[in-house]
């Protein structure tokens, strides 16, 4: 059945249950990640009123009409849980540009957000298309939607948007704190199973929490491996392809300046279990490595969250965080990760990423 939604978004416009959309603003923004109940208008600083879109469940192609009769403008778009889709499309007076990407939507809710240093949109065109293929993330905290309330904290699969055409949705399901082994044990990995879908994609991210485990019998060439290996049985045999990711290096420098290794052989027994199995192994770790080094001990900060006190509302202490992403950080190890999938031969995803992934903005 097509469903489809096609109006000018007037911001006077406010949300109606009986009409199905319009604005509304959260009085402030949520702090529990689980419930994945942050808008992504929260993720704008100042906040922005969210348009709210009441839909059936699926993949959905949103078309936007970007632009301004009178002035320039510079949009950018969000979706979801504050993830990224369209960032700073500049237009001059008189110009008008369509874009166009994919959206998952697993609520009921289509939620999109318009900010930037001087917003326009001019018409929103949402509709439901079945055949679109979805993205599914299992991983921990450095590539989970952070929830707006921990804003600037940022996942990298909340940016991954941003390097994806508008042949994919995305379907964010990793959680901060989560191992491969947790991540099962806690029903999350039966979840995506209840809605892989034959060409769909599974990326596997897992070793930052996995390294604490203190069981009996784990490590990184036994239990590691093993979960692991759940992941990919489960994308094959509904049809989907998996597709490993290496974790990204904490920014610990040795005094040579280059990057310490704080994951051990978690990297080498997941490259050598992607080996074995023949699936594509993103070497997020080794473009990491790379990138941070070039960047240096002090330039690197820009990725991490590093915040004075009282910088960020979220942080009023301030932050000094080597592991977790700020948002621009964010938009650059994705932007790795892109680079990655094509270095890995995923040629069924790859595919998929926009021609021109860029450089870095850091």
């Amino acid at each position: 059945m097509m469903f489809s939604y096609s109006f000018v978004p007037a911001p006077e416009c406010q949300y109606d249950m009986e009409q199905g959309y319009g604005f509304a603003a959260a009085t402030e923004g949520s702090k529990n990640e689980d419930l994945k109940d942050s808008w992504p208008g929260e993720y704008f600083s100042p906040a922005v009123p969210t348009l709210l879109m009441d839909v059936p469940n699926g993949n959905y192609t949103v078309t936007l009409e970007i632009g301004s009769a009178d002035s320039s403008a510079v949009t950018t778009i969000r979706e979801g849980l504050g993830r990224i889709r369209l960032l700073e499309v500049k237009t001059g007076p008189g110009q008008i540009t369509t874009r166009t990407f994919a959206v998952h939507v697993e609520d009921g809710t289509l939620k999109l957000a318009f900010g930037g240093a001087a917003p326009a949109v001019q018409k929103v065109m949402a509709s439901r298309v079945s055949t679109i293929p979805t993205l599914f993330l299992a991983g921990d905290s450095t590539m989970t939607d952070q929830a707006s309330g921990q804003f600037p904290y940022t996942g990298w699969g909340q940016m991954i948007g941003l390097y994806l055409g508008e042949g994919i949705a995305i379907a964010n399901h990793a959680r901060s704190g989560r191992s491969a082994r947790t991540f099962i044990q806690e029903s999350r990995l039966l979840r995506i199973a209840k809605r892989l879908r034959k060409g769909d994609f599974l990326l596997i991210q897992f070793a930052h929490n996995d390294e604490k485990e203190t069981e009996e019998g784990s490590g990184p060439f036994t239990t590691y491996q093993q979960y692991l290996k759940q992941y990919i049985d489960l994308a094959r045999s509904a049809g989907a392809y998996p597709v490993l990711v290496a974790p990204m290096h904490r920014r610990f420098f040795a005094e040579d300046g280059a990057i310490r290794n704080t994951h051990g052989d978690y990297i080498e027994a997941m490259r050598q279990l992607a080996v074995r199995e023949a699936v594509p192994f993103v070497d997020l770790a080794s473009l990491s490595k790379t990138y941070f080094e070039e960047l240096g001990e002090a330039r690197s900060r820009q990725v991490f969250l590093w915040a004075e006190p009282g910088q960020y509302a979220n942080l009023p202490e301030g932050a000094a965080d080597n592991t977790h992403f700020s948002e621009a950080g964010a938009i650059e190890i994705a932007r790795l990760a892109a680079i990655g999938i094509q270095q890995a031969e995923a040629d069924k995803l790859a595919q998929h990423l926009i021609s021109n992934i860029g450089g870095s903005l850091i």
